[in-house]
């Protein structure tokens, strides 16, 4: 397989040049299956050999910085630090010494800088963790005033397919009851509704006052061609890195 494979999608937001941002796709890349083809990610069953692959193209991408890796697990809690491995389902970074990076396959991946392009952070957000506070934890992890921030929605599962039931819209508008209008029931299911995570975020950043916010328009599970989707694949399926980073 050519060092060159990597098809990826880059954010249209106003940072500064030396902030540097991509989502891969799952469109080129050695992983074979439901993992095809570019697939990043070591927990899923995919092949390491395909999967190291994959990681090396991700670092001479970033020009050999090493990627912070995560331990997700749909928490709120933020990396400062470079620590592979770390539980945490966000990392910031205020130096170019290496970068940030989040896995996804239906929950949204946003990306944060501040105006001035001095500290960037990502955020792996499902409901839970959206619902829980991630994307406010990552904002005060960036130490800067919320209306300096920009903030970019990644590719997620579109609200015409995520359905969900009561006790994801009960969690959203227990925090917030304007989040209803992002929460409408679901004409498939009793009992069940359509959720909206990209108006969802939209929401809570701007409640902390981030309100230059782009992005989103995205469905992973409606677009099988770019994207692996957790809910229309199942288990057998790869993921989608989120990567930002200072190149200065």
């Amino acid at each position: 397989m050519s060092e060159q494979f990597l098809d990826m999608i880059r954010p249209h937001w106003p940072v500064p040049p030396h902030v540097k941002a991509f989502v891969t796709t799952r469109e080129q890349g050695p992983s074979q299956g439901g993992y095809a083809h570019f697939n990043p990610a070591d927990h899923v069953g995919d092949d390491p050999n395909y999967v190291n692959a994959c990681r090396q193209r991700l670092m001479g991408e970033t020009n050999e910085r090493p990627l912070n890796w995560l331990n997700q697990v749909h928490g709120t809690r933020v990396a400062h630090t470079f620590e592979p491995g770390q539980e945490a389902d966000a990392a910031v970074a205020f130096d170019s010494a290496y970068a940030c990076v989040v896995m996804t396959a239906d929950c949204l991946p946003v990306f944060f800088a501040d105006q001035e392009g001095s500290r960037v952070g990502v955020a792996h957000a499902g409901w839970r963790g959206l619902a829980s506070g991630v994307l406010e934890n990552t904002v005060a992890a960036l130490e800067c005033e919320p209306a300096e921030v920009i903030a970019w929605l990644g590719p997620a599962i579109g609200p015409r397919v995520y359905e969900v039931g009561c006790e994801v819209r009960d969690a959203f508008v227990h925090y917030d009851p304007a989040a209803a209008s992002a929460i409408v029931p679901s004409p498939y299911r009793l009992k069940h509704y359509m959720i909206d995570l990209y108006r969802l975020a939209q929401l809570r950043l701007e409640s902390i006052g981030v309100v230059q916010v782009f992005g989103g328009g995205f469905c992973t599970a409606s677009d099988e061609t770019r994207f692996y989707s957790f809910r229309r694949d199942g288990a057998n399926t790869g993921r989608m890195a989120s990567v930002i980073w200072l190149e200065h």
